[in-house]
């Protein structure tokens, strides 16, 4: 079943949507990584709804590889989701934030879980998963497909960057020099999500959707105290609850570094 998004998120007044990074080591029991950073990939032209405008691939479409067609095309397209967190949580406050990406991680995992039993294991095999998510004007995030071992190539410095980061941890998860416990929580920029159970608490079943009026609950201050006010949001998002909405920031953990389950 398919659903066209009418009212998609935009910034700036651009629609677009995010790739992130899911790495599967087992399918039985089913063992899910997620990453902390991605990218969001723009649209060249500003959204609008008119039906008119319905055939204009460089409005709603998103993929890179049709918006770099543009005749005006700008090779700033892509945002790191880092960058979109803290932009987030500047309109919308933490809360709102930290829910939006706990439930990308819910969706995330139940998608998975919908094909587990289809899934033929082999213990010495894993996949990279390219998770494509649409945010529409609720905040509500919508999966548009789901990419196997996706496209790794980078159209910029930034977007090489997260891509390194991203096979560089994988590599250390996948340990093939033996030095890891088999307990850690966390490598790099992946959290453990899930490991035949959920990793914390399924969001689903602890949190409920905020209605449109408690959106909202915080913005940047402007003028002399700006710096200062994104420096705390980021701060503030690195240990957040969930580990899908919290900031991979440059001090990253040490990727040998054991966190063990209670």
């Amino acid at each position: 079943a398919q659903r066209y998004v009418d009212r998609p998120y935009t910034v700036g007044g651009k629609k677009f949507d995010m790739r992130l990074y899911v790495l599967v080591t087992s399918f039985s029991p089913l063992t899910v990584w997620m990453h902390r950073n991605g990218f969001a990939r723009f649209t060249n032209t500003r959204y609008n709804s008119d039906k008119s405008n319905i055939n204009d691939s460089y409005m709603h479409l998103t993929n890179h590889s049709i918006q770099k067609k543009a005749k005006d095309h700008n090779q700033e397209l892509k945002w790191g989701v880092d960058g979109l967190k803290l932009f987030l949580m500047s309109r919308h406050g933490r809360g709102a934030t930290e829910i939006l990406f706990a439930e990308i991680q819910d969706m995330i995992v139940r998608s998975l879980l919908s094909v587990q039993q289809t899934i033929i294991q082999d213990k010495h095999s894993y996949e990279l998963y390219g998770y494509d998510v649409l945010i529409d004007s609720k905040l509500k995030p919508w999966l548009i497909e789901v990419n196997a071992s996706p496209s790794l190539t980078s159209s910029s410095q930034e977007d090489y960057k997260i891509k390194y980061d991203v096979l560089s941890d994988l590599v250390d998860i996948i340990d093939l020099e033996g030095k890891m416990s088999g307990e850690e929580l966390q490598v790099g920029g992946f959290d453990l999500v899930y490991d035949g159970e959920w990793i914390g608490e399924c969001i689903s079943n602890t949190i409920h959707r905020s209605s449109n009026n408690d959106i909202g609950e915080a913005a940047l201050t402007h003028g002399n105290d700006s710096s200062r006010s994104l420096k705390g949001l980021k701060q503030s998002m690195i240990g957040c609850r969930y580990p899908s909405a919290c900031i991979d920031h440059q001090g990253r953990q040490n990727p040998r570094r054991k966190y063990r389950k209670t």
